[in-house]
C-alpha cells in the first residue's frame, strides 16, 4: 500500500455504502447537516440530480438542482462527506443523458423530466 492509498483510506466515509443507487435525472432529497454557530441541524435539499462524477472514488460528487423562489439553485455534494446524513430517492427520472446541464436554460414545462415507472 503506497502513501496515496493510505491517505485515501483515512478520508473515506463509511456510510457511502448505505446510500441508495440513483442516476442523473432522479429527484433526490439530500439531508445535509448545517452548522450555525455552535448548533447543528439537518436541512433537506430536494431537487433533480443533474450530474454524477466518479461515484466510487474519493473525489466523487453529485450535483442537485432545484428552483427556489423562481431562481435556480445548484449544490454539489461529495459522496464521502460526513455532512450528508441521508439521501432519499423521491422520483425516478426517465432520461437518456448522463449530464442534464441543459436544464439550466429551461423553465416551466420544458424543464420537467418524465417519471420512469418501470425502474424500481
Amino acid at each position: 500500500m503506497n502513501l496515496i492509498d493510505s491517505v485515501n483510506s483515512d478520508h473515506q466515509y463509511s456510510e457511502v455504502e448505505n446510500y441508495p443507487i440513483f442516476r442523473s435525472g432522479d429527484t433526490v432529497a439530500v439531508h445535509a447537516k448545517i452548522t450555525e454557530g455552535n448548533k447543528t441541524r439537518v436541512q433537506i435539499f430536494q431537487g433533480v440530480c443533474i450530474a454524477i462524477k466518479e461515484r466510487n472514488k474519493l473525489s466523487g460528487h453529485f450535483r442537485v438542482r432545484k428552483i427556489s423562489s423562481g431562481f435556480g439553485v445548484e449544490r454539489v455534494f461529495p459522496f464521502h462527506s460526513p455532512n450528508i446524513a441521508k439521501i432519499e430517492i423521491v422520483q425516478r427520472g426517465k432520461t437518456r443523458r448522463a449530464k442534464h446541464y441543459y436544464l439550466r436554460e429551461r423553465s416551466g414545462k420544458s424543464a420537467r423530466i418524465a417519471i420512469d415507472y418501470d425502474r424500481k
